[in-house]
């Protein structure tokens, strides 16, 4: 893992530019404020998904003999290195980094397993695919379905 290095004089002129907790609080907007609860209340079911996606990925994809997906590849935490963040806003940072890393964990978790069991594109366009899904059988194509469908499965599994 590569770890960022600030020179000296950058380190001291952004610990200049760090606000303290009290002043950064009262600076704060009260929706901001207000939000917290909301916020921070998510940490539990976005925990027990974690969990969860662990759980499954481990036992599942063993079975099915595809490529287990590598946190470290998504969970990136670094942020707690800038010296001009307080202790709320470094915690702040690392809290989104967790989400951020969990969404992008379980996309890549999820479209592995739609290339496995069903790789058929939707009828109507999706925004933002996932990488696997350009590859995907064609929607109402059922006479090329079971092909590309065993491809795709083939592709997934042998690709270790």
């Amino acid at each position: 893992m590569e770890k960022w290095r600030f020179k000296t004089a950058i380190v001291q002129v952004h610990k200049k530019l760090k606000i303290g907790v009290i002043p950064w609080l009262l600076r704060s907007q009260w929706r901001n404020l207000l939000s917290i609860p909301f916020i921070y209340s998510l940490s539990i079911p976005f925990l027990l998904l974690d969990i969860c996606l662990s759980i499954y990925q481990s036992l599942c994809f063993r079975l099915y003999q595809i490529p287990r997906v590598k946190r470290s590849y998504y969970f990136l935490f670094d942020r707690h290195q800038l010296k001009y963040l307080n202790f709320i806003q470094r915690f702040n940072c690392f809290y989104c980094s967790y989400i951020s890393g969990l969404t992008a964990f379980a996309r890549e978790i999820s479209a592995r397993s739609e290339q496995y069991w069903c790789p058929i594109k939707q009828a109507r366009k999706i925004r933002h695919p996932h990488s696997r899904y350009i590859n995907f059988s064609a929607y109402g194509d059922g006479e090329n379905f079971a092909a590309e469908a065993k491809k795709l499965r083939e592709d997934i599994t042998q690709n270790r």
